[in-house]
């Protein structure tokens, strides 16, 4: 599904923002949605030392795109499309950018918290709804051309591990089960043995689950492993229960 995003420039300090606040590095893939004139990918190869891909739909844009980044001679790390960015690949991406509309972030939110636990969404602007940023910070942008403000915010996300549902102990805390609710980042739930249970509170950066009391637990596919506290065995681990139950 196309979907028409009109073409403004982000400024220099934007895009400096914006990769800075992704903490973008060397061995960082960026992909751009509406990748406009490429500043943005291009930034973050000259910069940063990534590589990148900018997904646009004018072809005029990646011609352009593309003589930029040969005149910065890093046309051998980035790359532009003349793409449907509904249609693109993200899995590639450790940080994907964007300066879109508020309905285009939302219809691409699903496929954003699809991807790999611990990518870093970074947005101009607009936020996603109820997916609450993790970070967010204000730029000055005196000639800025859009809206009222003469500044602009940039919002991270950290794609958080899916990590809801029920976790069976294994080895020597095989008498014990983790129950976890998610919403986004948030989460909260119990930590039961038998018939103790205490409650666990706790936000999601990645794949690192940050718990009040009970330390930094960490989500690695369908093993929890569990931070210190909570009368837990040293090294507790857990694994996604099959079913309702744990064995």
């Amino acid at each position: 599904m196309s979907e028409e995003v009109p073409f403004v420039t982000s400024p220099d300090n934007v895009t400096l923002e914006m990769l800075r606040i992704a903490g973008v590095k060397e061995g960082d893939h960026v992909i751009d949605l509406g990748s406009g004139d490429g500043r943005i990918v291009i930034t973050a190869a000259r910069r940063f030392g990534a590589t990148g891909l900018g997904v646009e739909i004018v072809p005029d844009l990646v011609e352009r795109s593309l003589d930029s980044a040969r005149k910065a001679g890093v046309a051998d790390k980035v790359s532009f499309k003349v793409q449907d960015l509904f249609e693109t690949d993200l899995s590639p991406a450790s940080v994907v950018t964007m300066y879109l509309l508020p309905d285009v972030n939302l219809k691409l939110r699903p496929a954003l918290l699809a991807l790999k636990p611990g990518t870093r969404i970074v947005s101009h602007d607009w936020d996603m709804g109820d997916w609450k940023p993790d970070q967010t910070t204000v730029v000055d942008v005196p000639d800025k051309k859009v809206g009222r403000e003469k500044s602009s915010r940039i919002h991270l996300w950290v794609v958080p591990a899916r990590v809801q549902g029920l976790w069976c102990g294994t080895g020597a805390a095989a008498k014990w089960q983790v129950q976890l609710a998610q919403n986004f980042q948030q989460v909260q739930g119990t930590l039961s043995q038998g018939q103790r249970s205490q409650p666990i509170t706790g936000r999601l950066h990645g794949t690192e689950l940050q718990t009040q009391g009970a330390g930094a637990w960490m989500a690695a596919g369908e093993v929890l492993r569990a931070g210190g506290g909570n009368g837990l065995p040293a090294g507790a681990t857990f694994k996604r229960a099959n079913g309702t139950r744990c064995a």
